[in-house]
């Protein structure tokens, strides 16, 4: 028998509640009664919430791969299964991947097939949830090819170099993969032995005349003889002539011949002293005109103008400097640019303080009118074709015109400058330097390994020229510097275009052509060679930090209902600034934040930006997921400009006006910061000058003693006294150790001026807010005996 009731859940609950419940069947006869076992009866369901979703990885090839999967609670307990970009992983068709009792997919060797998105699906009689997919990127780091073989000696004769390459390409990184460490080129010096040509003695003395009537002379080809592949002496080794004309006499000649040829060469040797002595004559006189004209360097210079005048008596101090009037002015290839503060075309020589009297002699100049020959100099040089190739014009380039007085260059609001001491120049030469910031996106700068930009990309200019001191170029950089977590190397563009390592910093030698003053946030780079520079760091360890500027911009008017923030993460670094500054002052954009500084380290982690507490009833964030992201890459090579991103908000009405929320930025496991943004978007504008651009020190080129802050006459004073070394210590070394540079001595010490080292560092450093009574007080601390030594007169300075 069979039997059949139909009860309704309705049904049920009204008597039992929600509680779970169970029937029973129970029968019965005249024999007796009997029940059944009882059957439980429970709602079933299936949560919407996984209790762990499987997370993106990055891992490298043949690597094993962990995804969790805990499925959401749910009764029956749910069943898991996995898709890769939505086909059904199946365990048995690929023994490289298994599925664990706690439903975690585990991949055994990763390998370029698993790059995939993977879901965890769970299910049972009630439904089917899928969890959040999870990115796998299986990346492939790069590893070296062989070397190839040696090229050939660059130098046919003589040293040369001679270099070898390989290339990341066994494997080739895949899927953001790390580059190869270490370099991809190696260098050697190789010598070739050069070739010698060969070149003939003197010919010997003629033999006696022989019986044929002839007589000969011989020479070798031994001076110097042929080696090394070099040719022989081209010509004949014998020569033979005829004794006489008409006969063969072997007698010596009778006294009336002799007496005739003697006379013959003493005629020949009194016309010679005589053309001798005309030719001195007129040498003297041409010397004796050139004598009366001034140098013509007073009235060829761009920089400071000088007056002819007498010295005074009572001075003795007043410093003199006598222009060299034996030799010709010259000027490297550039042009000259007088100084003109306005159209007017006159070329003026005015009072200048650092050109002494040319003397007690009588000079003069013998040009009538010494402005047209100055303009016609000026304009005859600028048509040149050299002068044409320097950039002009640009917000990112200054030049100037110097001589040994020197001088300095600077970008304004770069932080970016360079300092030309005092006879860097030689004495004669004329200059047009320039200074040069590239974009990085402008310049292919090579970065290998874990290497990144710290500092911007600088040229100065042009390469080549002669330097008798070296120059201080400055330039702001980006690392927290710390010999444990960085290892930094100076670059330099060779004039084939490559990059090479001129400077390990840490390692430098004081005979080196460069030396660099490392500090907190900028650098200074000592050089006798200009070019194209750019400060290179590579990461030792992941407390490696480059320090990132945080700036939030908006809009000064907002006339839609979509109000966009900025948030720009730069180098902290003036020029990284000013580009920002000027791409949102174009915008339109307003600084609504104070900056912040972030601390970027070398794990690896991208860079996080999220919004939060946003008004629901007066705005609503149009972002669409938690949070945006900023790749590690992108920032760590520091080669990409404006990196940013934007959050778009909207107003529910056009009358709202005031804007409170929260901004985060942080790295992954590492440094963060937050904004608390609440301001008026239509009012506020209390943040604007924050970053009001200040002068860095007037014009961007400064030229002779304007350059300077310590006046010329007492930094000569100074070096004289502190340049020979004192038994009691007061010398240079002393200095430099009240200015704490006295690490480095050994740099200081390798130069014939130690003294005017230490104070070209310190203008470079101190220009234009230097506080000279700081300095003049560290060298009046020093102990030497003529206190008036570091004193000078009103009328000298």
């Amino acid at each position: 028998m069979e039997v059949r009731i139909n009860v309704s859940r309705q049904q049920v609950e009204k008597v039992f509640g929600l509680e779970e419940y169970w029937c029973q069947c129970v029968a019965w006869s005249s024999s007796g009664t009997t029940k059944s076992q009882k059957a439980y009866i429970r709602i079933a369901y299936l949560r919407k919430n996984f209790e762990q979703e499987p997370l993106a990885k990055e891992v490298s090839l043949e690597q094993g791969i962990v995804l969790p999967c805990r499925p959401p609670e749910g009764i029956p307990p749910a069943e898991v299964e996995w898709l890769r970009n939505e086909d059904l992983v199946d365990p048995s068709l690929d023994p490289n991947v298994y599925i664990t009792r706690e439903h975690s997919l585990v991949v055994r060797q990763a390998r370029l097939a698993d790059t995939a998105n993977y879901t965890c699906v769970a299910k049972n009689i009630v439904a089917r949830r899928r969890s959040a997919s999870a990115a796998v990127i299986v990346y492939v780091n790069g590893g070296w090819s062989t070397w190839t073989e040696w090229s050939v000696c660059s130098a046919s004769c003589g040293r040369g170099w001679q270099k070898r390459s390989r290339s990341c390409t066994n494997p080739a990184p895949l899927n953001g993969g790390a580059f190869c460490e270490g370099q991809n080129v190696q260098k050697t010096a190789c010598a070739t032995l050069c070739p010698v040509d060969g070149s003939w003695s003197p010919w010997s003395k003629w033999s006696a005349c022989g019986l044929d009537c002839t007589h000969w002379r011989s020479r070798e080809c031994s001076d110097p003889a042929p080696r090394n592949g070099g040719e022989e002496c081209q010509g004949a080794d014998l020569d033979t002539r005829n004794c006489t004309t008409d006969l063969c006499v072997h007698t010596a000649s009778g006294p009336e011949d002799v007496a005739l040829y003697v006379g013959l060469i003493a005629v020949a040797v009194c016309l010679v002293l005589l053309l001798l002595v005309l030719i001195l004559v007129y040498c003297r006189k041409k010397e004796g005109l050139d004598s009366d004209v001034a140098d013509s360097s007073i009235l060829t210079s761009g920089f400071q103008p000088v007056s002819i005048k007498p010295s005074k008596a009572d001075n003795p101090h007043l410093l003199t400097i006598q222009p060299d009037l034996s030799t010709t002015t010259t000027t490297y290839q550039g042009s000259l640019c007088p100084r003109q503060d306005g159209p007017s075309p006159k070329f003026q020589l005015t009072n200048g303080h650092l050109l002494s009297p040319l003397g007690g002699g009588r000079h003069t100049l013998h040009h009538s009118s010494p402005t047209s020959e100055a303009e016609e100099f000026v304009s005859r040089l600028s048509t040149q074709n050299y002068f044409r190739s320097l950039p002009r014009g640009t917000s990112n380039m200054t030049y100037g015109t110097f001589n040994f007085l020197g001088g300095r260059l600077m970008i304004p609001n770069t932080g970016i400058s360079l300092l030309i001491p005092p006879d860097a120049i030689p004495r004669g030469k004329i200059y047009e330097i320039y200074l040069t910031l590239h974009k990085p996106e402008d310049v292919r700068l090579p970065l290998a390994g874990c290497q990144t930009l710290l500092s911007p990309i600088v040229s100065c200019g042009p390469p080549g020229v002669l330097l008798t001191r070296p120059v201080i170029l400055a330039m702001d950089h980006c690392g927290e510097p710390s010999p444990d977590s960085w290892s930094l190397r100076l670059k330099k563009q060779s004039c084939e275009g490559s990059w090479e390592d001129v400077l390990h910093l840490g390692e430098e030698a004081p005979s080196h052509l460069y030396y660099c003053q490392l500090e907190a946030s900028a650098c200074y780079v000592f050089t006798e060679q200009l070019g194209r520079f750019a400060l290179v760091g590579e990461a030792l360890s992941v407390a490696a930090a480059k320090r990132l500027k945080l700036l939030l911009f908006a809009p000064v008017a907002c006339t839609s209902l979509e109000y966009n923030i900025r948030v720009y993460c730069l180098h902290d670094t003036h020029d990284a600034l000013k580009e920002v500054v000027q791409l949102e002052k174009q915008l339109g954009g307003q600084l609504i934040q104070e900056p912040r500084v972030l601390h970027f380290k070398d794990s690896y982690h991208n860079l996080r930006l999220s919004i939060h507490d946003v008004p629901s009833s007066l705005w609503q964030s149009k972002l669409l997921v938690s949070y945006q992201e900023i790749p590690f890459y992108h920032i760590w090579n520091g080669t990409q400009q404006y990196l940013h991103c934007t959050f778009t908000l909207e107003r529910v009405s056009p009358s709202t006006s005031d804007l409170a929320c929260k901004l985060w930025v942080w790295q992954v496991e590492g440094d963060g910061q937050s904004f608390n943004i609440n301001f008026n978007i239509t009012k506020d504008t209390r943040f604007a000058e924050l970053l009001a651009l200040e002068s860095e020190g007037g014009v961007p080129a400064l030229v002779g003693p304007s350059a300077f802050k310590i006046p010329f006459l007492i930094r000569q004073k100074i070096i004289s006294s502190l340049d020979p070394p004192c038994n009691r210590g007061a010398d240079w070394r002393t200095l430099a150790q009240k200015l704490h540079l006295d690490s480095h001595l050994s740099f200081f010490a390798s130069k014939p001026s130690p003294t005017a080292m230490i104070l070209n560092l310190w203008e470079a450093r101190h220009f234009p807010n230097g506080n000279l009574s700081q300095l003049a007080a560290a060298v009046a601390g020093l102990g030497q005996p003529d206190a008036g030594l570091f004193t000078v007169s009103e009328a000298e300075c």
